[in-house]
């Protein structure tokens, strides 16, 4: 139905609005296909994000520390002074002196810092708070408390030393030393 200027009127055009055919445009068909895509795409996408935090759940976040018993060498192997070769790994010093070998365990007992061993100043110096120690392990400086504790030491059967971080000695604060008891020094 035209009008008699001969242009479409408004019952052609809402006729072809509601008609149920479609006209036939390749374009459209394309960018319709390719939103499809997308939100398929994201849906999808959301939903494994989704089911691999899931999963994660029954995995839980473990720390694998190291051991707590482990041998460190033969006592030949460790000369006069302080050895930091196990700092890195087991945060322990070995020190050997006249009495024999003990272990330090490189805990600053003001803190928890790992002190650093200062060679030329023959002592331990924590760099948090500044505390610290003579090359046994004794504080006299700095806000430490006490003196940093020391690991059970003992010789294996094969003549290496075994060293246990579970067991430790301690000099507590107006106590007894524990320092001088078995297991917290080997004498060589």
């Amino acid at each position: 139905m035209s009008t008699p200027s001969g242009k479409p009127g408004i019952k052609d055009a809402l006729a072809r609005i509601f008609s149920k055919q479609k006209e036939e445009n390749p374009l459209d068909d394309a960018l319709i296909a390719r939103r499809r895509r997308f939100v398929m795409a994201a849906v999808l996408g959301s939903l494994g994000v989704n089911f691999f935090m899931f999963l994660r759940f029954f995995f839980p976040r473990v720390l694998f520390e190291p051991k707590t018993k482990f041998k460190i060498g033969y006592p030949a192997d460790f000369g006069f002074g302080v050895d930091t070769k196990f700092q890195n790994a087991y945060r322990i010093w070995v020190v050997r002196n006249t009495e024999g070998i003990f272990v330090i365990s490189a805990i600053c007992t003001h803190l928890g810092c790992t002190p650093d061993w200062k060679p030329s100043e023959n002592k331990f110096k924590c760099p948090c708070h500044g505390s610290g120690y003579d090359s046994e392990g004794v504080n006299f400086e700095g806000p430490a408390p006490r003196p940093m504790d020391r690991a059970q030491v003992e010789l294996d059967t094969d003549g290496q030393i075994i060293v246990d971080l579970a067991k430790s000695y301690k000099w507590p604060k107006g106590e007894r030393s524990q320092f001088g008891d078995d297991g917290a020094i080997v004498r060589v």
